[in-house]
């Protein structure tokens, strides 16, 4: 899944993945690869969850870890989702060979 990339001013991150959608923040261009793929890899992991599940498993999951006691970017970075993506968003062949689910190998 490529996804189709939409520049917006108003984005609060400088990348994020909508099904279908990669939204890029547009101050923050030109945008690398690595961050395209990463977007990429949630693109393949909001397939294989059908969309509605991944987005309410990744909010609980960021709640869960707030409640834990994290701070907002270490919570971010503890959902099994995220573990994925930025473990492999340097590897642009990741999604090529990547089994289904693989996400669940980060809980």
């Amino acid at each position: 899944m490529k996804g189709i990339q939409v520049k917006l001013k108003w984005l609060p991150y400088t990348g994020t993945a909508l099904f279908p959608f990669i939204l890029i923040r547009k101050k923050d261009l030109p945008v690398g690869d690595v961050l395209i793929n990463h977007e990429r890899i949630h693109l393949q992991q909001q397939l294989e969850l059908l969309l509605i599940p991944f987005y309410i498993l990744y909010f609980t999951s960021y709640v869960f870890y707030r409640l834990k006691g994290l701070k907002h970017n270490a919570a971010y970075r503890s959902i099994c989702f995220e573990k994925e993506a930025y473990q492999h968003e340097k590897n642009m062949n990741y999604l090529k060979g990547r089994k289904a689910f693989a996400f669940m190998s980060y809980l």
